[in-house]
């Protein structure tokens, strides 16, 4: 996974894509335990255990249940900060729970970009902004992204496909919360862990990430995600430290990734802009990762 923040004029797009990218890291969690007074006998230690079991079958589950009801409107907010400099980006949406298409309006410092996600690849228009050979519409074919970076493709900007992340997933790593009401619909939320060396790329990962990944699932009564945070910090490859030019990645950087899941079952009409009108970006996107790893 490549970090960096960009220079203005195309930080929004970076944010966006940090954002698609964020969605494949889901299923992991802080490994913290709840505060508390804790009951001695065994009994309890008994409940304790049977309470962590169902946490995790429903965690396990949830993923499955949610791609079940095929598509969904979501909303994602994702804040990066790095070297006292913070990004917050806004995107809003309906997503195809099978295929992992979506279309999306992203907001990032007063910059709205249209942005759909289409077999699995990226593509963004930002009005007023034209793209290489006066083009309005940039893509990225995120499953070379992915490639490059070690990661398998499986899932790419799909929520609902990472219930393969879910085998790495143990009693000991859920703790449910307690009940939440989200847009008025009720809730049960539960703090997750998942060995990082457990993921696609795990060894990477863990060099930026850590052993775990820090998330938060919110489940309704039908047992779909309502709402996932994911708060992580990522430090630069040690490879990157040894490049201290002007456009080298940060040392470290802060990643707060929230998505809510709602109105199940809506229309998703995610279609390719016309090829005449797209400059394909992937090219500039993996030699800007290769010079930052």
């Amino acid at each position: 996974m490549g970090i960096h923040m960009r220079r203005r004029g195309t930080r929004a797009a970076a944010i966006t894509v940090a954002a698609v990218m964020g969605s494949v890291l889901t299923g992991c969690g802080d490994d913290s335990e709840p505060s508390g007074a804790k009951d001695g006998p065994s009994s309890s230690a008994s409940r304790s255990d049977g309470a962590r079991e169902q946490g995790t079958t429903a965690v396990r589950a949830a993923y499955d249940r949610t791609a079940d009801a095929e598509s969904a409107r979501m909303t994602i907010r994702t804040k990066l900060a790095a070297e006292g400099e913070t990004v917050t980006s806004d995107g809003e949406g309906v997503l195809d729970l099978a295929e992992g298409d979506s279309v999306m309006t992203v907001t990032a410092q007063g910059e709205s970009i249209e942005q759909r996600v289409v077999d699995e690849v990226l593509y963004q228009k930002a009005p007023g902004r034209n793209a290489p050979g006066g083009k309005p519409w940039v893509k990225i074919d995120l499953r070379k992204v992915a490639a490059q970076q070690g990661v398998n493709d499986q899932g790419i900007g799909d929520p609902a496909r990472t219930a393969a992340y879910a085998k790495a997933i143990t009693d000991k790593d859920v703790t449910e919360v307690g009940a939440e009401e989200i847009d008025g619909v009720n809730t049960t939320r539960y703090r997750v862990s998942v060995d990082v060396t457990e993921l696609p790329g795990g060894e990477r990962m863990r060099e930026q990430l850590g052993p775990t990944l820090p998330m938060q699932v919110w489940l309704d009564d039908e047992g779909r995600l309502r709402r996932q945070q994911m708060d992580m910090t990522l430090k630069a490859p040690a490879s990157a430290s040894a490049k201290p030019d002007a456009d080298a990645a940060p040392q470290q950087l802060t990643m707060s990734t929230v998505m809510e899941f709602s109105d199940f079952g809506t229309e998703v009409d995610a279609e390719a802009p016309p090829a005449g009108q797209v400059a394909d970006m992937t090219g500039d996107a993996l030699q800007g990762n290769r010079q930052r790893s």
